[in-house]
C-alpha cells in the first residue's frame, strides 16, 4: 500500500456520498465516520434524501478533494464540517 495513504481503510473502501458530489456539482462539506459500522460518508449538506445517496471508493473521494486527508484520524462516531471548500474543518461527536 502507498505509504502516503492517510486512511486506515483502503482506497477501495466503499463510502457514501451524494449525487451532487459524485457529479461534481457540490463540494464535500460534511464528513461522518459512523460508529455502528465504521463507514465513511462524504456529503454536500444539501440533501438528506436516500434517493440522492451514491456509493464511491474512498480513493476517488481523496482524489477529488485531498483536504479530506486531514480527517483520516476522525474517530468513530464523529463528524467534521466546514462552511466552504476553502474553510477549515471543524470536528465533533455526532449528536442525535
Amino acid at each position: 500500500m502507498n505509504t502516503d495513504w492517510a486512511f486506515g481503510d483502503g482506497p477501495n473502501t466503499a463510502t457514501i456520498t451524494t449525487v451532487k458530489v459524485l457529479e461534481r456539482r457540490a463540494p464535500i462539506l460534511l464528513v461522518t465516520h459512523d460508529e455502528d459500522d465504521g463507514g465513511w460518508q462524504f456529503l454536500c449538506g444539501t440533501t438528506n434524501d436516500d434517493a440522492d445517496a451514491r456509493i464511491v471508493g474512498l480513493g476517488t473521494i481523496v482524489k477529488w478533494d485531498a483536504s479530506v486527508n486531514e480527517l483520516a484520524d476522525l474517530p468513530l462516531g464523529w463528524r467534521a464540517w466546514r462552511e466552504s471548500p476553502d474553510a477549515p474543518w471543524h470536528r465533533g461527536p455526532v449528536t442525535t
